[in-house]
């Protein structure tokens, strides 16, 4: 065989195998495009097209009295089509509106924009993003005016897509407790914990995917509208926040401490008014880190001594008056001393003086004495006391308290003595404000409340009651006692530097050293929890401050003036706490000096005893005086049955009389007339009611 036919024979082999190959192919098109047309079709319909999720619009959270705490505004991404304007009018309006695009986002130069504009329409773009920036609505509101894109979504190609981003209107007031959720719908505080009324029902809304993997949202019969998410009205008081908020903020720079919180409630309905956290950045300024009221147990320290007095008064037969040697303020519990703040000690003081100046020997020798062979007595009154379990307040995450109980690990000899003032187990700040509110509120322990409602628009959809925990913490008689002591700490124990002069504030401090890698150091947690007014408790609060560094390291020095900033504000600012201004004038000093107020048959006969002419304007027994002239004329006091009286300069024999008519239980201090009373007059009597009135 010759090169030639060699060369041929291999040529038309190869010509066979191209000519196969070509006639399997298109027999493969034609068996996909007649044999699968139907299933390759549906699966680049799938591909191209597909339902996506439409996010509904987040409810918005109100402070108590409906200020925006947090909100949803509509932020929009600008795209375009720019196949559905008319030619005339893309050609007259182009080179405008990219001067606009340039002139707002700043990012490119007109000329830019506009061959991005040419270059989509000239090869048939039906969406393009024209800048990654979002623009408010206002700024939404301009750019339909400008040109192509006045002729609207069909006619113009403008698409405004629209994005919800969350605003808080008082920035980081709050941040933690109200909270945020993430993409993965995973977050914290009421974001989080009520994320399924908030986050309503997301829709379903028909997409194409076009050229460069953008989806272009179309319009499809089928599409599901979102439905709004619910509103949550919370307890907060904005103005108290920021009260609380700053004093705290300022306590925490003046002491260079680590962490600290505040959380205000409100005695008879549980509502929590203000909830601040503040942590360190390690540069002097402080921030939201951590809901550490919430969501952290800490040792309590010496604000546990309450249950400690409740357990002793309630089970033995301790009396305030009793007597207990605290030493030189050391005691040797087996090997581990416990030691008094104070140097040298107290002394053998009563066991009212040894709570006012919390005294750690005398609870602990106290609770070992009575409770030593049969803890388990102490520990039922912790359970009974709700303190050994979640609260299971609104928010989620509340870790469950941390106690140690005999036959455990860990359980020894000391624990119950270290259990007595506040050491060995774990609490949140929230336990201990519950139950002092408790104390506040003749003994009904109240769940905390964050949110009062769930509402849509002004419709209630659903409401938070005031959730009884504990109907009665202990009998009357220990009530009455447990009161006596918190006020005695302010008047004269470890808090004295807070006593008031125009309200009496009741409460209890505490230090406890920080326990770090199973070692108790020379850091501490100072606190001072409480309520006020204390003869007529409508707030009891919470102050805790971690680590302070400097001269002051006790409650009562740290975290106790917080305390009485914010009480002092509050005080300022509700009117309700203030007795009104007597518009009567007492008569001069020089004009019958003693007669004020009284029973009006006995200062009538004084008055004629003593030639003064007086006069009534009523019939009624108890009366005020005021001058006329040189006349006396008796009015109308404030009294009646179970309503607080008005005893102002009244003797300390009728004003006795006259509060106890009305069951009241009285405490006074000083001689002479009576020159403050701590209840309003005219207020109803609560059951069990107490009054403190001074003399002078």
């Amino acid at each position: 065989m010759n090169i030639k036919k060699s060369i041929l024979l291999r040529v038309r082999v190869a010509f066979l195998f191209v000519l196969l190959f070509a006639i399997a192919i298109v027999v493969k098109i034609g068996h996909i495009q007649f044999a699968e047309g139907e299933k390759w079709a549906a699966m680049g319909e799938r591909i191209s097209f597909d339902y996506k999720r439409v996010k509904a619009t987040r409810g918005n959270i109100y402070s108590d009295n409906g200020s925006l705490l947090a909100t949803s505004l509509p932020f929009y991404k600008v795209a375009f089509d720019a196949t559905l304007a008319k030619e005339e009018v893309f050609k007259k309006g182009v080179d405008s509106l990219a001067w606009h695009l340039a002139k707002f986002f700043r990012d490119k130069s007109a000329k830019d924009y506009r061959r991005m504009l040419i270059d989509a329409r000239e090869t048939g773009k039906q969406y393009i993003v024209l800048n990654r920036k979002q623009i408010d609505y206002q700024d939404k509101k301009v750019m339909m005016n400008w040109p192509i894109f006045r002729e609207g979504r069909i006619r113009g190609g403008a698409i405004f897509e629209k994005v919800d981003v969350r605003y808080r209107p008082f920035s980081n007031l709050s941040r933690r407790t109200i909270g945020y959720v993430n993409e993965n719908d995973k977050g914290v505080g009421l974001e989080y914990s009520f994320n399924e009324q908030l986050g309503g029902q997301d829709g379903y809304a028909y997409y194409q995917k076009i050229a460069g993997g953008v989806w272009k949202p179309i319009y499809d019969a089928n599409n599901v509208k979102a439905v709004n998410g619910l509103d949550l009205q919370t307890t907060i008081d904005i103005n108290l926040q920021d009260v609380s908020e700053t004093a705290l903020h300022k306590a925490m720079l003046q002491h260079d401490a680590d962490d600290g919180l505040v959380v205000v409630m409100e005695v008879a309905t549980g509502e929590i008014k203000a909830i601040t956290n503040l942590s360190t950045d390690g540069k002097g300024n402080f921030f939201e880190k951590y809901n550490f009221a919430a969501g952290t147990t800490f040792e309590p320290g010496s604000t546990f001594k309450l249950v400690t007095m409740i357990a002793l008064l309630e089970d033995t037969n301790v009396e305030l008056k009793d007597s207990i040697d605290t030493g030189n303020g050391e005691y040797m519990f087996y090997n581990r001393k416990v030691r008094d703040h104070e140097d040298g000690g107290l002394g053998k003081v009563t066991i009212q003086t040894a709570f006012e100046h919390s005294s750690n020997v005398a609870m602990a020798k106290l609770v070992d004495k009575h409770f030593g062979l049969k803890p388990e007595k102490f520990l039922e009154h912790i359970d009974r006391l709700n303190l050994s379990k979640p609260l299971g307040i609104q928010l989620i995450g509340e870790p469950a308290p941390k106690i140690k109980r005999p036959g455990e690990r860990g359980w020894s000899g000391i624990s119950l003595p270290w259990m007595a003032y506040g050491y060995g187990f774990e609490i949140t700040p929230l336990h201990t404000l519950a139950l002092y509110n408790a104390v506040a509120n003749n003994g009904v322990m109240i769940k905390p409340v964050f949110v009062k409602s769930v509402k849509r628009a002004d419709e209630d959809e659903e409401d938070f009651e005031t959730e009884v925990l504990n109907n009665k913490i202990c009998s009357q008689k220990t009530l009455d006692k447990l009161k006596l002591l918190l006020e005695g700490v302010v008047e004269k124990g470890t808090a004295k530097n807070i006593r008031g002069t125009h309200y009496r504030i009741a409460g209890k401090t505490g230090t406890a050293q920080i326990l770090e890698n199973g070692r108790y150091t020379r850091k501490y947690l100072t606190s001072f929890v409480g309520y006020f007014p204390a003869h007529q408790p409508k707030y009891s609060a919470i102050v805790l401050i971690k680590n302070p560094r400097g001269w002051f390291q006790y409650g009562s020095s740290v975290a106790a003036p917080v305390f009485k900033e914010i009480a002092d504000n509050i005080y300022a600012r509700d009117i309700a706490l203030h007795d009104p201004m007597d518009k009567r004038k007492f008569m001069k000093d020089d004009v019958l000096p003693v007669i004020r107020a009284g029973q009006q048959q006995e200062l009538a006969l004084i008055c004629n005893e003593l030639g003064i002419s007086n006069h009534t304007e009523t019939e009624e027994d108890w009366v005020r005086a005021s001058r006329t002239g040189s006349s006396v004329n008796w009015k109308k006091s404030v009294s009646g049955k179970e309503i607080v009286p008005d005893v102002m300069g009244m003797s300390f024999r009728d004003a006795i009389f006259l509060l106890e008519q009305n069951g009241l239980k009285v405490f006074y201090e000083g001689k002479g007339r009576v020159v403050n009373q701590s209840l309003n007059p005219g207020g109803r009597v609560s059951k069990g009611g107490r009054i403190f009135i001074r003399l002078g």
